[in-house]
C-alpha cells in the first residue's frame, strides 16, 4: 500500500479532533501510506478565540500545521476528515474549505477518493451521527467511495459503537471520555485498504 496517499484533513478548536488526526497519521504510516495532516482554515475572530483558554491555547499551538488547500484533496486517493459537530451539522470551518472546492468538483477530479469521516462532541448524543451523515451527504455528491467502519473490527463497539465513523465524547474536563484510538487507527487502515483496492 505504498502507493496510497493519504490527508488528513481536520478542524479542532481545543484539540480532541488534533488527536485524532495525529492518530491517523501514525496509523497510516503504519499502513504504509504517504501521509499529509493539514487544517482547515480557522474562521472565528482572535476576540473569540481568546475568550476560550484552552482554545487559545490549542490555536497557539498548532499554527505550525498547514492550512488545507485544494492540492490536498487533488493529490489524495483517501482522505480521513475529522471535525467536532456543531448543532449535529459541519462546523462552519471545514464547511467552508468543502464548499470551496467546488473547482476540484467540476473538473471530476472528487471522484473515486476513497473518505471518511470522524467526529467529536462534548456529549455523547450531541450530534456525532448526524454530522457524519451529513458530511456523507456532500461526498455522495463528490463521486467519492465513502468507507465507513461499519463493525469490522472489535475496537469499534469498544469505543462506543458509531458505524459510520470513530466519534468520541470531549468530557468537562477537555479529555476524551471513550478510549477511540485503536478504533481511529482501524477506521484509517480500512480506508487505506480499500484506497489501494481502487488504485489497482
Amino acid at each position: 500500500m505504498a502507493d496510497v496517499k493519504l490527508a488528513v484533513i481536520y478542524y479542532s478548536s481545543t484539540g480532541t479532533n488534533y488527536q485524532m488526526a495525529k492518530w491517523a497519521e501514525e496509523a497510516g504510516k503504519e499502513a504504509g501510506a504517504e501521509v499529509r495532516v493539514v487544517k482547515a482554515p480557522e474562521l472565528a475572530p482572535e476576540a473569540a478565540i481568546a475568550s476560550n483558554p484552552a482554545w487559545k491555547e490549542h490555536y497557539e499551538a498548532t499554527k505550525d500545521v498547514p492550512e488545507a488547500t485544494s492540492d490536498d484533496i487533488e493529490w489524495a486517493d483517501a482522505i480521513i476528515f475529522s471535525m467536532p459537530t456543531r448543532f449535529g451539522n459541519v462546523p462552519s470551518q471545514m464547511k467552508q474549505y468543502i464548499d470551496s472546492q467546488g473547482g476540484l468538483w467540476a473538473t471530476g477530479k472528487t471522484v473515486n477518493k476513497a473518505v471518511s469521516v470522524m467526529v467529536s462532541a462534548s456529549n455523547a448524543h450531541g450530534g456525532q451521527e448526524a454530522t457524519a451523515l451529513s458530511f456523507y451527504t456532500t461526498m455522495m455528491h463528490w463521486g467519492a467511495i465513502i468507507v465507513a467502519p461499519g463493525y469490522t473490527d472489535d475496537s469499534i463497539p469498544a469505543a462506543g459503537g458509531n458505524p459510520y465513523g470513530t466519534s468520541v465524547t470531549q468530557g468537562q474536563d477537555g479529555k476524551m471520555v471513550e478510549n477511540v484510538e485503536p478504533a481511529v487507527k482501524h477506521q484509517v487502515k480500512r480506508t487505506v485498504e480499500v484506497a489501494a483496492k481502487l488504485n489497482a
